[in-house]
This record gives structure tokens, C-alpha cells and sequence, in this order.
């Protein structure tokens, strides 16, 4: 096997593992303490930030929801009309990659184009928004083969928080199953729903791991270890739309000052680079926000809160 490919392999491997790791034990450490000291402590130390976000979700309950979808699927709307106006460079460029000839390269930019536009337009009408989602999964594992970013472990990890965008609005889409004999309770804790909120979760959190500065800066280390304490709280469920809105904050101003693509000119290359990185942020803002709106789902510790 080639080196460099191993040695990726294993880092993604150990990144995957640090993931399930911080979850365990964020698990265990909220099960092994007393409820009513977590519960306690927890309304001494963040009831001011609490009230600050009911009051939020109050005034945008009717339309958070809304612009969370717009925002999640703006990288696939952008993407879609690039495809347009490009058209031939990105034909000749899938072309001259894989050798794969006119034809074949000039379905890959028209699969891309109208699976991204009709996606997004039935995502946004409401009309079959789980087949929509499972055709931008497939978009999403298509380029990611064809630009060769599974070989780049940042957009691989990115493409994987987008995905993780996609699967909390497939749970959002999904109707609760019904139960077959009447009277009889539904899935409960076991529904698929629950799980794809919990997955939805963990994979957003592959953003912000690719936002962490590894230098010896004050300002460096502060913003790892409040990003790290945030996006665990998010993996684990645990004061999640307060943790999940306070990203969404910090998301949005980093995307405005590192990703300003309009102060680039269109000509040069990294206008495109920046304007592709902006929105796939701006997608995972859209996940952030539907934690926010819907909450972290049964696999949770604040639904297990709820039981003590």
C-alpha cells in the first residue's frame, strides 16, 4: 500500500475513534453523576444563557425551521448554477481527470446540475424531501470520487458534516412510524428517527475539527478549548440548542471574515475556492440550525435529563 495513503488512513481511523471516544465519555460522565447535582448545577451556572435562547427560539419558532433548510442547502444551489455557467470548463476538467470522454464527462456536470437544482427545489416546496436528500447524498459521494477530495482528509471531513446537514433533515422530514395494531406504542427510543438526529450530530461536529489551530497563541488555545467544549456538548446532546446556537455564531463569523469571496476578484482562482468554502459552511450553519429548532433528538442527554 502506498505510504501516504496508509498514513491518511490511520489518521482518519484515530480521528474517527477521538469522536466515538469524547462521546463515550461524555456519556458515562453525565450517567455517573448524581442527577440532581448535574441538574442543579446546570440552573445556577447557565440560567442567564437560557433565557437568552428560549427568548430567541420564541421570536423565530415559525421561521427558523425555514431558513435553516435555505442555508443547508445553499452549497447545492450554488454549486448547481456554477455548474451552468461553467459548463465546459467543468466537462473538460472530469474529462482530462479520469479519461473518461466527452460523453460520460458532459452526464457527470448534467446529473450534478439537475440533481442539485431539483433537489433543492423539492427541499424548499416541501414535496419528497427524502428522496431529495438521499439524491444530494449521492451527489455528495459522487464528487467527492470525481474532485478526488477523499484523498484530502479538511473537504473529506467537511463533505461528512454536509452529509451530516442532510441526515438531520431527513429525520426532520420523516414522519414517526405509526405502530401496526392500535393502541399499541410506537418504536419509542429504538425510532431510526432518533438515531439519524444522533448521527446528524456527530457529523457537524467534523467541521469545527477542522477549524481547530494546533499553535502556542493565547488566542489559539482559547478558541480550541470553547469550540472543543461546544462541539462535545453537541455530540453528546447536552445543553444542545444553547451549545448548537452559540456555534452557529461563532460558524458565522468566521465564514464572514475568512471566506469573504466578494473582496476577491471573480477572475482570479481563489474567488471560486473561497465561494465553494463559504456556502459549504453556510450549509453546515443550516444543520446547526435545525438542532436549535428541533432539538438533539431521543439519543440524548437532555432527553435522558428528563427521565430523572
Amino acid at each position: 500500500m502506498d505510504p501516504e495513503l496508509a498514513c491518511y488512513l490511520h489518521e482518519l481511523f484515530l480521528g474517527c475513534c477521538s469522536i466515538l471516544g469524547l462521546v463515550r465519555i461524555g456519556y458515562h460522565f453525565v450517567h455517573s453523576c448524581p442527577s440532581s447535582a448535574l441538574i442543579v448545577g446546570a440552573e445556577n451556572t447557565d440560567r442567564p444563557l437560557r433565557s437568552g435562547s428560549a427568548d430567541f427560539l420564541r421570536v423565530t419558532k415559525q421561521y427558523l425551521p425555514h431558513l435553516a433548510r435555505l442555508c443547508l442547502i445553499s452549497t447545492f444551489l450554488e454549486d448547481g448554477i456554477r455548474m451552468w455557467f461553467q459548463w465546459n470548463e467543468q466537462r473538460d476538467y472530469i474529462e482530462a481527470t479520469w479519461n473518461c470522454g466527452y460523453f460520460l464527462a458532459t452526464c457527470f456536470v448534467l446529473l450534478n446540475l439537475i440533481g442539485q437544482l431539483g433537489g433543492c427545489v423539492l427541499i424548499l416546496s416541501r414535496n419528497f424531501v427524502q428522496y431529495a436528500c438521499f439524491g444530494l447524498f449521492g451527489i455528495i459521494a459522487l464528487q467527492t470520487v470525481a474532485y478526488s477530495i477523499l484523498w484530502d482528509l479538511k473537504f473529506l471531513m467537511r463533505n461528512l458534516a454536509l452529509g451530516g446537514g442532510l441526515l438531520l433533515l431527513l429525520a426532520e422530514s420523516r414522519s414517526e412510524g405509526k405502530s401496526m395494531f392500535a393502541g399499541v406504542p410506537s418504536m419509542g427510543e429504538s425510532s431510526p428517527k432518533q438515531y439519524m438526529q444522533l448521527g446528524g450530530r456527530v457529523l457537524l461536529v467534523l467541521m469545527f475539527m477542522t477549524l481547530l489551530h494546533f499553535d502556542s497563541s493565547f488566542f489559539s488555545i482559547l478558541q480550541n478549548m470553547v469550540g472543543t467544549a461546544l462541539i462535545i456538548l453537541v455530540a453528546i446532546g447536552f445543553k444542545t440548542k444553547l451549545a448548537a446556537l452559540t456555534l452557529v455564531l461563532w460558524l458565522l463569523a468566521i465564514n464572514v471574515y475568512f471566506n469573504a469571496f466578494w473582496t476577491i476578484p471573480a477572475y482570479k482562482p481563489m474567488h471560486d475556492f473561497l465561494k465553494y468554502d463559504f456556502f459549504q459552511t453556510t450549509s453546515v450553519i443550516g444543520g446547526l440550525l435545525l438542532v436549535v429548532a428541533l432539538g438533539p433528538g431521543g439519543v440524548s442527554m437532555d432527553e435522558k435529563k428528563k427521565e430523572w
